[in-house]
């Protein structure tokens, strides 16, 4: 399994996956929309290494530029890429709570 590497991290691609399934599995912060290769929404620099494409997508891309949602990873890879920032959950906190107001 090629290992991926970003500023945040390192891990290894799993058996069936896609690289934007594993970013995301990670905690990396990844904009998508359609997951084929149509948008180019999910469009990372590959620092190094290199991908191929089953298919070529039709989004536009720079040469230093990869798809994660539909690029096959022929080798260990280098992303600039980093992890979402581990936030506050707004959803498990009680925002109306006495003396917890900020």
């Amino acid at each position: 399994m090629p290992l991926i590497t970003t500023h945040s991290t390192a891990f290894y691609l799993q058996e069936g996956e896609t690289l934007l399934e594993a970013l995301e599995r990670t905690g990396h912060e990844v904009e998508y929309q359609c997951r084929s290769g149509y948008c180019g929404s999910c469009r990372l620099k590959l620092l190094s290494g290199s991908v191929g494409y089953r298919e070529l997508p039709l989004a536009f891309l720079a040469p230093s530029e990869i798809l994660p949602c539909c690029c096959v990873v022929t080798e260990d890879i280098k992303l600039d890429c980093t992890a979402r920032q581990n936030e506050p959950d707004l959803f498990e906190q009680d925002l109306f709570a006495e003396g917890k107001a900020d």
